[in-house]
């Protein structure tokens, strides 16, 4: 069963700068707590990341998964799609950037499928630990860039 889970943040950057923090994938080790590596395999005509393996600290364990990035509606959405994971079946997703009062207000969707059998209600708090984390650490680093 499929978890979905959205979530908003307003963040005090313009919608430019929050887009540049999120596609630096890069450097998401830098700056996100439970990620530990991040290797880009594939890139579009203008350098942006298409495929992306990434190393993350999860339920007490190491998980490794490759997400694919669709550039279509840049930069207002970045969205993608996983390619292949150990833990999860599904984990696609996407981050919608608009101005807000002087800023950005960030929302982002996930699609969270887990490979072993666990209640409904574990994968939920799971993706909103995930999307809630993913917000507020995307908040600090775009913030402290502007």
């Amino acid at each position: 069963m499929t978890e979905r889970a959205v979530e908003s943040i307003s963040v005090a950057a313009d919608p430019g700068t929050v887009f540049a923090v999120a596609v630096d994938l890069e450097d998401y080790p830098e700056w996100v707590g439970d990620l530990k590596s991040v290797v880009v395999t594939e890139r579009d005509q203008k350098g942006r990341p298409l495929v992306a393996t990434f190393r993350a600290a999860a339920f007490g364990r190491s998980s490794t998964y490759t997400l694919r990035y669709d550039y279509d509606e840049a930069p207002t959405v970045l969205s993608w799609v996983m390619v292949e994971g150990d833990l999860t079946s599904k984990l696609d997703g996407s981050y919608r950037f608009e101005p807000a009062d002087g800023g950005t207000l960030v929302t982002y969707q996930l699609e969270v499928e887990l490979r072993v059998p666990i209640p409904g209600f574990v994968k939920q708090r799971a993706a909103q630990r995930i999307q809630g984390t993913a917000l507020r650490e995307l908040k600090a680093r775009a913030e402290s860039l502007s």
